[in-house]
């Protein structure tokens, strides 16, 4: 079991990954879920069983295997509800997080959303596109991240520290 850390800050900075369903794997499904608190500390980490026939664990991206969510997959809608209710009333920084939201199947309030995939600052290193959290962490915080197979811990507390030290700007 994992110490539990408080979540009763302002802001929660959350990640998800998924695995890939349907012909060719094109469909997203929920398979993990990490938040940070805004100390970047983990909050809450979980696997999810797929709901569907995984047809592409995308593990050269997530590290994910069907033994790794079979042994440790939580059905998704405890997760479902876990998630809602922690984040319930509270900014949410991410990464493409309507991504994260899609795949969780519920919305969150605009107003509580910071999203550094859209923030316009960050959309001119890419020209206005959307830009890689790869690129915005080795652009704005001299760092690497998502060198190999992504950590969503890793890659949420990333989101939060560009947040952090863009917010005043």
């Amino acid at each position: 079991k994992e110490a539990v850390v408080s979540t009763q800050s302002t802001g929660l900075a959350m990640d998800c990954e998924m695995v890939g369903v349907g012909k060719e794997g094109k469909e997203s499904e929920l398979a993990k879920v990490s938040i940070v608190n805004v100390y970047g500390d983990v909050v809450y980490n979980k696997y999810v069983i797929p709901r569907s026939h995984v047809t592409d664990y995308r593990a050269h991206i997530t590290g994910l295997t069907g033994k790794i969510l079979k042994e440790k997959g939580v059905r998704f809608k405890i997760v479902q509800a876990e998630v809602a209710e922690m984040i319930k009333d509270r900014i949410v920084i991410g990464h493409g997080l309507s991504n994260d939201f899609a795949v969780l199947e519920f919305s969150h309030p605009r107003h509580l959303i910071r999203d550094t995939s859209s923030f316009k600052p960050f959309k001119e290193i890419s020209r206005g596109n959307t830009p890689s959290l790869k690129n915005l962490v080795k652009h704005f915080l001299n760092s690497e991240v998502q060198a190999g197979v992504h950590d969503s811990v890793e890659d949420a507390r990333s989101a939060l520290l560009l947040y952090r030290k863009h917010r005043a700007a």
